[in-house]
């Protein structure tokens, strides 16, 4: 009855109710819920690489891009915290149908991070420490900005993989970080989140400094001397995977990629 009336309100407009058994379809959006002190409303969590300690014991509902559809309904949830990407458009339109509630949080920038937050915080009945969060948060990223400010951008290119070449579009929200820190995302013009790119095109675009996740990815941009990041040796290794998970642990994971691209 409970998780009838929240869609119910939901479709004409009132308030939704608080949720009370939330299942958490991305590692990222766990990670909120546990950051806004509430990992005693989860009931359920996608598996995605390793736990927050206090979600050890909790029940999974799947892998990434694998969702037990079974599992999910038998916990009996009131409220899904969805990242599209995390589950498969057909199980997507599954879920859909099955009318329970669900709050989707796909953040392109920073500060929708931080909005999303909010907004989670909120539909978790939690709304004093997500205003609380979230504005420590903000306050974190005017600093950022104002201290990494240029006139003129560092120009990037950041390597998600070499076999096959991948990097990070405009829409992604690394790029967003990369801005905060007074940089530009050379491949900023392409929509995708995480397009492949020929190494021809990262010599075009000429990036003042690269960045990768392991050491022998940026051994080979070597090879090319005239990029001017190698010239340079701003050849720049990521030690911090909180930039892959867009929760509020980002902004300090931000903060180091701003140190690592900064003059000083």
């Amino acid at each position: 009855m409970r998780r009838w009336l929240a869609v119910l309100l939901l479709a004409f407009g009132g308030p939704a109710l608080a949720a009370e058994r939330v299942v958490s379809l991305a590692p990222s959006l766990s990670e909120i819920v546990v950051e806004l002190g509430s990992a005693d409303l989860l009931v359920g969590v996608l598996d995605a690489g390793e736990r927050p300690t206090e979600l050890k014991d909790l029940p999974s509902v799947g892998r990434y891009g694998q969702l037990d559809m079974e599992r999910l309904l038998s916990l009996k949830p009131d409220l899904l915290l969805l990242w599209p990407g995390s589950v498969g458009p057909a199980q997507r339109e599954q879920l859909a149908r099955l009318g329970i509630p669900t709050l989707v949080a796909e953040p392109h920038s920073l500060d929708q991070l931080v909005s999303q937050i909010e907004t989670i915080a909120a539909r978790l009945g939690r709304a004093q420490r997500g205003q609380a969060l979230a504005g420590h948060l903000r306050q974190q990223l005017a600093s950022l900005r104002q201290r990494y400010a240029r006139s003129e951008p560092l120009a990037v290119f950041y390597q998600v993989w070499d076999q096959p070449l991948y990097t990070v579009g405009g829409t992604q929200i690394i790029s967003d970080a990369l801005a905060v820190c007074g940089a530009r995302n050379v491949f900023a013009d392409l929509p995708l989140p995480a397009p492949q790119v020929s190494v021809e095109a990262v010599l075009q675009r000429n990036p003042a400094a690269i960045l990768a996740s392991t050491p022998a990815q940026l051994e080979a941009w070597k090879a090319w001397p005239q990029v001017s990041a190698v010239a340079q040796g701003r050849l720049l290794l990521v030690t911090d995977k909180g930039l892959e998970r867009p929760s509020g642990q980002m902004i300090a994971a931000t903060a180091k990629l701003c140190q690592w691209l900064s003059p000083e």
